[in-house]
């Protein structure tokens, strides 16, 4: 079957769902394998659940004029997303970076929703399939889709690039990420930076983060830049003094003077600035920026205040790796608050620098006086007495419930296969 008759198809029916257990009536159903799971084997299960076509790259123990069969169940279904990407003249804003990319898209879906249908990317499905499933998801009626893109090997992003063809672009930063898919931390910025070979390939645009000399350097080919940043920008914003929450100053390029967020956390002020950038580009106004971007509350463990009882918890779990937890640990200890209690999960994904990596967040927290030291995984090794050290969020969550912690300020953070929100249940 080729593109153009599946395409026909998917405009009948313009859902579609790779997981059985989600499947709704009338649905696609995309057999997709992995190491562990063959969807193949789930053809029957998708029919009886409503699912009206099934695409297959095995042949099924069933009979049924519906199976549509194909070489290659992801391929087609990245092509089967060219070929609807292809049917749209709008912005499609990439975004990608080792950090802040999930919050950015978040708010720079809120801010440009106020004046336009947006669609964007659900959660954090940033992948090889996630974002072909985004962009099948864009329907007829939109005006500017935002398209996350997460990657932890090289040559990866240059891949999306190919279905999502972004027409604008941004990268929040190139951190200490997937070291050990990338090789290192300038293999993080040749992958993160196939983004912007991209746009320089296209004559495209891009929101520039001024701050970070690496980007400069590496968008310096680039004709069509907005800068963004706390200096030296055409958008300028500062982190005001705040208790918890981030309250960003608009100090140039719109007028709003201070917007107060309900982020956790002045590493966010660049987020902030990247959704009031690319807010002012598309001409939404000062005023809706500001409302959008205070309103918005973030969600999934995500640089969250919580209030328990006497506590103030700041829980930042949503993901980590040496970058991310550096800026978070810095920024905790410059926080108000008393009885400071700081509770870390693993960074994944490191490879040879793991160890080394961990070691130096010990000895970042060393520099600081805490009430208490927490952290979970096994590459925080050799650790001074005075840190504890448990194996997993569970036995936390086990410990944390009997230490009736009162008047704490208390940060929790580590990488997305830790689920160090555990520690709060």
């Amino acid at each position: 079957m080729n593109i153009e008759e599946l395409y026909s198809i998917y405009l009948e029916h313009p859902s579609i769902e790779t997981d059985t257990r989600k499947i709704k009536k009338r649905d696609i159903f995309f057999a997709l394998k992995g190491p562990n799971f063959n969807g193949n084997n789930y053809v029957e299960e998708a029919f009886k659940r409503g699912a009206s076509y099934c695409v297959c790259d095995e042949m099924s123990t069933i009979t049924d004029s519906r199976i549509l069969y194909v070489e290659n169940v992801l391929n087609t279904l990245q092509r089967l997303a060219k070929h609807h990407r292809q049917q749209f003249s709008i912005p499609f804003i990439g975004i990608t970076g080792s950090n802040g990319k999930t919050t950015t898209k978040e708010l720079v879906h809120e801010v440009l929703s106020t004046t336009y249908k947006c669609y964007t990317t659900k959660g954090n499905l940033n992948n090889h399939i996630g974002i072909p499933l985004t962009i099948l998801s864009v329907k007829k009626d939109a005006e500017i889709a935002v398209i996350e893109m997460g990657a932890n090997h090289l040559k990866e992003i240059e891949g999306y690039c190919l279905y999502a063809m972004p027409t604008h672009a941004l990268i929040t930063n190139c951190g200490k990420a997937h070291l050990e898919g990338f090789g290192g931390e300038e293999g993080v910025k040749k992958g993160k930076g196939e983004l912007f070979e991209y746009i320089l390939k296209t004559d495209g645009t891009l929101f520039l983060n001024s701050d970070y000399d690496y980007l400069k350097k590496m968008s310096a080919a680039i004709k069509n830049k907005i800068t963004y940043g706390s200096a030296d920008a055409t958008y300028v914003g500062r982190a005001k003094e705040a208790e918890h929450l981030l309250e960003v100053e608009i100090v140039k390029g719109a007028d709003i003077n201070v917007i107060k967020t309900q982020l956790a956390g002045n590493y966010n002020l660049p987020n902030v600035m990247a959704a009031v950038c690319i807010g002012k580009y598309f001409g939404v106004p000062d005023d809706k920026i500001k409302n959008a971007l205070e309103a918005y509350i973030p969600t999934n463990s995500r640089s969250q205040i919580i209030k328990k009882e006497s506590n103030t918890i700041l829980l930042d779990a949503y993901n980590a790796n040496p970058s991310s937890m550096k800026v978070a640990i810095e920024n905790f200890a410059g926080m108000e608050g008393e009885n400071k209690i700081v509770i870390l999960g693993g960074m994944m994904e490191l490879g040879n620098e793991s160890m080394k990596e961990h070691a130096d967040i010990i000895d970042l927290l060393s520099k600081y006086k805490w009430k208490q030291v927490v952290v979970a995984g096994k590459d925080f090794i050799n650790l001074p007495s005075s840190i504890l050290h448990f194996d997993d969020a569970t036995e936390i969550a086990g410990w944390f419930k009997k230490q009736q912690f009162k008047n704490a300020t208390i940060l929790i953070k580590g990488s997305r296969s830790m689920a160090m929100e555990k520690v709060l249940e």
